[in-house]
């Protein structure tokens, strides 16, 4: 029997994040997550959705004319399915990233999905369920990413980035949380300090501003 997974909504857009931002891309949107982040833009995935299997999720995703694939949430990995549908997808040749909060196992995610790993900041209040032991998993297709509201958060950014040798392992995103941080204020930040991370914004709110399905 085809596994079931509870699925919030498939869209294309462009990547709005990651270093693959402006590419058109695949999302879906996996329903369901443990944590409550301060600054969470998709607390329409926490429930609800719709229970479709992996043959109904790949005959959505191959309507679109795109080799890149992004698995989100919500929290995708809360999902046991998540894994099974991440190597189908790879399977069938697409080019597969995984945006997960950093809270849950990633040991057993396929070593070709990239992995976009947020380590949760003070600001987000949900510090306390980062999974460092994750790190060890990250290889240089990886990235980790710091969203970032204010000066605290960017201390605490740099502190993990020098605890971890986070530089040496995989990219690193810092990424100033709307409304709360200026996209210049962190730009000059990273410049003054010299970090070896990408400074990203998010482009799909720049364009479309909150849109569902954007």
């Amino acid at each position: 029997m085809d596994q079931l997974l509870r699925i919030t909504e498939v869209f294309y857009s462009l990547q709005g994040e990651t270093n693959t931002v402006g590419i058109p891309t695949v999302f879906i949107r996996l329903t369901g997550c443990p944590l409550r982040c301060s600054y969470c833009d998709t607390a329409y995935a926490f429930s609800g959705g719709e229970k479709l299997t992996l043959q109904q999720i790949m005959v959505r995703v191959q309507g679109y004319n795109t080799r890149h694939v992004t698995v989100t949430g919500g929290e995708p990995l809360a999902q046991p399915g998540c894994n099974a549908l991440m190597v189908s997808l790879l399977e069938a040749g697409y080019q597969v990233s995984l945006e997960t909060s950093g809270a849950l196992d990633v040991s057993g995610v396929d070593s070709r999905v990239v992995k976009v790993m947020d380590l949760k900041t003070p600001s987000s209040g949900e510090m306390a369920r980062n999974r460092y032991q994750n790190i060890q998993y990250l290889t240089n297709i990886d990235q980790v990413k710091f969203v970032i509201a204010d000066a605290a958060d960017y201390r605490w950014a740099k502190q993990q980035l020098e605890e971890h040798d986070l530089s040496g392992r995989c990219e690193i995103l810092f990424s100033p949380v709307m409304g709360e941080m200026s996209p210049a204020e962190l730009a000059d930040r990273i410049l003054a300090d010299q970090l070896s991370v990408r400074f990203q914004i998010q482009l799909h709110k720049y364009l479309w501003n909150d849109a569902r399905g954007k």
